[in-house]
């Protein structure tokens, strides 16, 4: 029998089947430009590039994204340390992207909590299944770990981030990568959560009106 906590579970993997916004860190410019044209391409909002790990942490306590792809080798701290705290405190899933298939790095990552280890050169193909492995994993951890109010608080701030989104473009008649940068820009600006800030904005609306 299906117990009401399994429903809740089925609910919200329906509503959270896949990620919608992914950070990407690394040093090469490059290779962090054409990792960022190759996921917009998919249909991602990409928070980024990054250029080191503390960078890469920043990003993610400030806008919260769904999933982190982070080069294993940069500046200051590298991905796996950044990988450490990014998924065990800000509770984000992390994949590894690396030149390097030495099993040192692939054990390394895998102590630190990763869910995905993506070989470089990238290919836009490999990014599409490498995440869609790296997030099927996280949804199972998930579900064994009783992490379900984790999961739906994080959809609820994505639902709140995406309606301030469309009111800014609605508003300001802008495109809606813009509106997000603008979002992320008044974040910054206030030291204040993506999801703070979208929340005072669709607040303003509701108050507003049309």
């Amino acid at each position: 029998m299906m117990t009401q906590n399994d429903a809740a579970a089925g609910n919200t993997d329906a509503q959270f089947e896949r990620p919608t916004t992914i950070l990407v860190a690394d040093d090469e410019h490059l290779v962090a430009t054409g990792m960022k044209n190759n996921l917009e391409e998919l249909g991602y909002t990409v928070i980024g590039p990054a250029s080191n790990g503390a960078e890469a942490m920043e990003l993610c306590r400030e806008i919260q994204p769904d999933l982190a792809l982070l080069d294993i080798q940069m500046p200051g701290m590298n991905g796996i340390e950044a990988a450490n705290t990014i998924f065990h405190e800000i509770n984000i899933p992390v994949v590894i992207i690396s030149a390097y298939s030495d099993q040192d790095f692939v054990e390394s990552s895998t102590e630190a909590g990763v869910f995905g280890y993506i070989l470089k050169p990238l290919s836009r193909d490999q990014l599409r299944v490498g995440i869609d492995v790296a997030w099927s994993r996280y949804m199972d951890w998930i579900r064994q770990s009783e992490h379900i109010q984790q999961l739906k608080e994080r959809l609820e701030q994505r639902k709140i981030i995406e309606q301030a989104k469309w009111i800014l473009v609605k508003r300001k008649k802008i495109e809606e990568p813009e509106a997000m940068k603008l979002l992320q820009k008044q974040a910054r600006n206030n030291r204040k959560t993506l999801v703070e800030v979208a929340a005072a904005i669709v607040e303003s609306d509701d108050l507003l009106g049309d």
